[in-house]
């Protein structure tokens, strides 16, 4: 080899490593910004997959409340793209329908589809995200949650608990519930064993009521065999799906206790943070959707359900109005009495109180009388 063949081969050598020293940060480079936006929490969408389990209170075949659910774990998968795997779990598989909460807070399961009503107990303020005796409706309840400060409350007692929780359903009024005697008075709901719910069953309880807190899937069981003597549980459509008609004929309205009623996700903080930004938007977005499309859905199937009471032997029924009456003033006791007893529950309650006294205003001169 001569001279300049061998300064030709050392400066292509150079030229070579030079190439690839540049070729190589390049590379490194764009890997770097991509781990730094998703470490960030900006936008760059995190090449990891998201797999999480999503324990229920609710079964899978549940109508609204455990259809929804199924609902919520497919839109999530389809809207990510596939990055996003929220496995529905029926009650028991992963933790009992009832303990939930401890479950998500402990990090036992990535997350949860309930109710906080089930959380009475444990954080008594959390029932205002439920459902309230004689309170607002669907539309009010909404308004205030999203534009009055509510869902803020909410949250912020759910991170005291390592939750990150979003309603992702919301429904109209209840039912008062099914019995198998006529009520014309007070005092014929005195000494009844009954399934009850939330700040409602607090109420029952006052005026002589026996009240269980039971499972949906535990509730015709119970019924049939004589363990409780009346129940409530949701609206026509779900409790018609659940058997009640097939044993107590009498269906009373309206639904005092639960004016709304909502299911929330639940999601352990730890797991909620490791999210990037888009990912956070996506399962925000997908709750909000899903208060909106059951809203609809749940006030669209209630006639039917009604009008086919008849043929089935089954009579619904508004409560007289000295009942309404009396429990109205029952519970004015009821949430006075918990309001001193919880600073979170008073806080709450002041909160929606001030919402309502002026959303009151708007709602006395847009809508008309209940009689048009």
């Amino acid at each position: 080899m001569n001279k300049s063949s061998a300064i030709v081969g050392i400066v292509g050598i150079l030229i070579g490593l030079l190439v690839g020293s540049f070729v190589f940060s390049g590379k490194a480079g764009i890997e770097n910004q991509a781990s730094s936006g998703v470490e960030s929490g900006g936008d760059v969408a995190s090449v990891q997959k998201v797999r999480w389990k999503m324990a229920s209170s609710f079964s899978a075949q549940l109508v609204l409340g455990g259809t929804m659910g199924k609902t919520l774990e497919e839109q999530i998968y389809k809207l990510s793209g596939g990055e996003i795997e929220l496995k529905f779990f029926d009650p028991g598989s992963l933790v009992p329908a009832l303990e939930i909460f401890d479950a998500v807070s402990a990090g036992a399961v990535n997350a949860g589809w309930t109710n906080p009503g089930f959380w009475a107990g444990k954080i008594p303020a959390l029932q205002f995200f439920a459902a309230v005796p004689f309170g607002p409706g669907a539309g009010e309840t909404v308004a205030w949650m999203y534009h009055g400060g509510g869902l803020e409350l909410m949250q912020e007692i759910y991170a005291r608990h390592n939750i990150y929780s979003q309603p992702c359903m919301l429904i109209p009024p209840e039912g008062a519930g099914w019995f198998r005697k006529e009520i014309t008075s007070i005092d014929e709901l005195k000494g009844l064993k009954m399934r009850f719910f939330g700040l409602g069953a607090k109420v029952m309880e006052k005026i002589g009521v026996s009240t269980q807190l039971i499972a949906a899937g535990d509730i015709f069981p119970a019924l049939e065999l004589g363990t409780i003597d009346a129940t409530e549980f949701s609206l026509p459509n779900v409790d018609e799906s659940l058997g009640f008609d097939r044993i107590a004929k009498l269906n009373y309205y309206p639904g005092w206790h639960q004016t709304y009623t909502s299911a929330h996700l639940v999601i352990n903080s730890e797991e909620w943070s490791a999210l990037n930004a888009a990912q956070k938007r996506l399962f925000n977005t997908a709750c909000t959707a899903g208060v909106t499309r059951n809203l609809a859905r749940a006030e669209a199937l209630q006639g039917p359900v009604i009008a086919g009471f008849p043929a089935k032997g089954v009579e619904a029924i508004r409560l007289p109005l000295p009942i309404l009456r009396e429990l109205n003033r029952v519970t004015d006791e009821v949430m006075a009495e918990e309001a001193s007893n919880d600073e979170d529950f008073r806080t709450i309650r002041t909160s929606q109180q001030n919402f309502r006294k002026v959303y009151a205003e708007w709602k006395k001169l847009a809508y008309l009388p209940r009689d048009f």
